[in-house]
């Protein structure tokens, strides 16, 4: 039997900052080709393991691997292989777009003439080409986080890191992210990314883990974490009443008391959603089907993070 070697084999990682325990006992593999997916808090640890992967910052404890190195020893070639785009931007303002490419290709020992032509390619591919000679900082959001992509590809990585990618973006910048992400995947460029948008995730991320306070709390594809943990529709009842709050005791109906507001997890049930109806009227209820956020939610909690 072959054995097909990951693009990140993480053991037991552990990260801490004095006191501080950011990262504790998380293990996660990242197969070739596959979306995988991040998520948690703020705080829980996600920022911290991508720093790990890349080098930036040194691990406490456990074993990394990508490409089957370890990076305590061979972070060197690991970097020629990986593709990184961080939260911050890091473009040099005063640089054109195509200048920026190029300049940033020397970390890798990339000849010119290769380089002019993947800054052509992957300038098209994000859709820059007509802002090439522009200077990065009059581009707009969307086209500043599309050309730290691009960036991010001159290398032809194998892996590519995405922390928080669209954050920040509007809807149409957000999209158009999600299109050109979707088709490098498709091609088979494994990608790892962190994000606070649960839609993202369900839409990049074959498989996802969900963290917080530094460990991860499950691991798995989107739609069976939703099954699992909220079932395939939720009914939402604004100002409910003692009457319901009595009827779903009696049926015993799996739910989330917010005071003002109850969620109940329920199957396809129109039957149960017209008895609902019933007790505190149409304009109070509505089902939908369930969503990735709300594994979220249920998981870590509805308190704000600061």
């Amino acid at each position: 039997m072959i054995v097909m070697q990951t693009s990140v084999d993480a053991q037991h990682l552990k990260k801490t900052y004095g006191e501080l325990v950011a990262v504790d006992d998380v293990s996660f593999q990242v197969r070739p080709g596959e979306g995988f997916g991040i998520l948690g808090p703020n705080g829980a640890g996600k920022t911290s393991i991508i720093q790990m992967l890349y080098g930036l910052s040194p691990l406490t404890g456990g074993v990394l691997k990508v490409f089957g190195m370890d990076t305590q020893s061979n972070m060197r070639a690991i970097k020629a292989r990986l593709g990184v785009c961080q939260q911050e931007n890091s473009l040099d303002p005063d640089l054109t777009v195509r200048q920026n490419m190029e300049v940033f290709a020397r970390y890798f020992n990339i000849s010119l003439p290769v380089v002019r032509e993947r800054t052509q390619k992957l300038l098209r591919f994000m859709a820059l080409e007509h802002r090439q000679d522009a200077r990065a900082v009059d581009l707009s959001g969307g086209m500043m986080r599309r050309l730290v992509i691009a960036r991010a590809l001159i290398n032809e990585p194998e892996l590519l890191i995405l922390d928080e990618p669209t954050t920040g973006l509007d809807p149409q910048s957000r999209h158009q992210v999600w299109e050109r992400l979707e088709e490098l995947r498709a091609n088979g460029l494994a990608i790892l990314l962190t994000t606070h948008y649960m839609d993202e995730a369900s839409r990049l991320c074959d498989r996802v883990v969900i963290m917080d306070h530094g460990r991860i709390l499950v691991e798995g594809e989107p739609a069976e974490l939703i099954r699992e943990h909220i079932g395939h529709n939720i009914i939402e009842v604004a100002e409910p009443t003692a009457e319901l709050r009595e009827r779903i005791r009696e049926k015993q109906w799996r739910n989330e008391d917010l005071g003002h507001r109850i969620i109940i997890y329920v199957e396809n049930d129109l039957q149960m959603f017209q008895e609902i109806s019933r007790l505190c009227g149409i304009e109070g209820c509505s089902m939908r089907m369930a969503t990735l956020e709300d594994v979220f939610l249920k998981l870590t909690g509805r308190d704000l993070r600061e």
